[in-house]
């Protein structure tokens, strides 16, 4: 068990293959980490499938048509690049072509991706549960995608 410092900034993601806590990073993100709160609050996220997973890259999910065609019924956010690297664990927003359309999906990068720095908004990084993460189904789509049971801040529990 990993040791919470801010509960109210920490998400306890459980997917089909474990545990995975992430540390919100409100201080580079305030609009995000506070979309990413309030979809877990809401259940957003729960039963959601990982739908694009590629070796080396990342996993993201957050789209509730399981495919990467949608996001949630609030409005798209404006960008908030920041200097926080890409790198093994990073949590960042996905998005369109549009650097302000980011609304609910995510990625997890499972190496350093420094080609993404100061193009994808960086909201948090994994501090416990990579091994969960590094164990979700490849594919671009997955076949039988993993999923997040569910998604909850700290502080709620």
């Amino acid at each position: 068990m990993v040791d919470i410092k801010d509960p109210e900034n920490t998400l306890l993601l459980e997917t089909t293959k474990g545990s995975v806590t992430i540390e919100l990073l409100p201080q580079v993100a305030p609009k995000h980490v506070e979309r990413i709160k309030e979809l877990a609050r809401e259940k957003f996220y729960d039963g959601i499938v990982f739908h694009r997973v590629i070796e080396g890259f990342m996993a993201q999910a957050g789209c509730p048509n399981g495919t990467g065609t949608g996001g949630s019924d609030k409005p798209d956010l404006p960008q908030e690049f920041n200097d926080t690297p890409h790198k093994r664990g990073t949590c960042s927003m996905a998005r369109t072509m549009d650097p302000n359309s980011a609304n609910s999906q995510f990625f997890i990068c499972f190496d350093d991706q420094s080609f993404l720095d100061g193009q994808y908004t960086v909201w948090g990084q994994v501090i416990d549960g990579m091994d969960a993460v590094d164990q979700l189904k490849r594919g671009e789509p997955v076949a039988n995608p993993d999923s997040i049971v569910s998604m909850r801040v700290a502080a709620d529990q």
